[in-house]
């Protein structure tokens, strides 16, 4: 009798975990929401053909009205990676560091670098934890801080207060805080970094070589070097190794942001030496959209710009 109870415990249990390992295989909690947005608002890109990265900047207007509606719309354009630029307050697009963090999970997009403009010494260990939280690898430093950046609407032209010395001295302080917070500190360039300054110093070769390379190392925005006339190859074959991430953006024939592919960068001779420059990651970006297209818009034909261009 012992023997025959047993032996039908050991059924029971047997189908139980036959039955959970069904439950699991079938449930629901399982699938992502990038799956659910997909059958709510149409057809998404699966995991495997997503490609690239996209700075939200591009879509900031649609971010800052619904960003979880506007990062389902940037899955579903074939994104995987993702550069923030709305940190405010402690969160990420008034999402908490990891809620944020939870939520383009779900989507199937990496939270891989955020722009972090307002950082300075004294709030940088705090800045850097919710980046930290929310997931990031990388920290940018998107322009000179701490009141070092200028711009003139008038001219619509960009520059810098105070010393190159200064501003080297700022980001080694910073890549040290980011490099104790596990982060990895970057910077940005636009193209006044790559003119002279008053005293005949070219800005982005100053910080290129004088900061320390195991604590800072640069963003290149493709577009605001050939803006500045300058030769993205020459750089990496000059400085190997020092471009860790692109911004990837083209240039129409009046001098304006165009999506990829449909402006005259030579982006294939400069992928040819990702290697070289170090790069990890690129994100497509578009500062501004022009005659009637709308950012959304504009991030799907980049998105099939960089297809055809052969990133990866």
């Amino acid at each position: 009798m012992k023997k025959a109870t047993s032996l039908l415990c050991l059924k029971s249990i047997a189908l139980a975990l036959i039955f959970i390992g069904l439950s699991c295989k079938d449930n629901p909690s399982k699938k992502t929401t990038a799956d659910t947005s997909a059958v709510e608002n149409g057809t998404s890109v699966s995991g495997s053909e997503r490609l690239g990265g996209l700075a939200l900047y591009t879509v900031r207007d649609a971010m800052g009205d619904n960003p979880k509606e506007t990062l389902q719309k940037v899955a579903r354009a074939g994104y995987k990676n993702i550069e923030a630029a709305g940190y405010k307050d402690g969160t990420f697009y008034g999402m908490a560091p990891k809620d944020f963090k939870s939520y383009v999970d779900s989507l199937g997009l990496a939270p891989v670098s955020t722009h972090q403009g307002s950082v300075n010494l004294e709030n940088a260990d705090a800045m850097m934890a919710d980046v930290k939280a929310a997931g990031f690898e990388y920290f940018v430093v998107p322009v000179p801080p701490m009141g070092m950046f200028t711009y003139n609407a008038e001219t619509r032209s960009m520059d810098m207060k105070g010393t190159v010395e200064e501003l080297a001295d700022i980001l080694d302080q910073l890549g040290e805080k980011a490099n104790a917070a596990g982060l990895k500190l970057l910077y940005h360039n636009h193209d006044f970094e790559f003119k002279q300054n008053k005293d005949g110093v070219v800005i982005i070769d100053y910080l290129l070589e004088n900061c320390d390379p195991e604590l800072v190392n640069f963003q290149m925005d493709l577009y605001w070097v050939a803006k500045a006339g300058a030769d993205p190859v020459a750089y990496f074959e000059k400085y190997p190794g020092r471009f860790k991430e692109w911004h990837v953006k083209d240039m129409d024939d009046q001098g304006r942001f165009a999506p990829i592919g449909k402006g005259s960068i030579d982006f294939e001779s400069i992928l040819a030496q990702k290697e070289l420059s170090g790069m990890e990651y690129y994100f497509v970006e578009q500062d501004k959209t022009f005659d009637g297209l709308q950012p959304l818009e504009a991030i799907e034909i980049s998105h099939e710009g960089i297809k055809n261009i052969g990133f990866e």
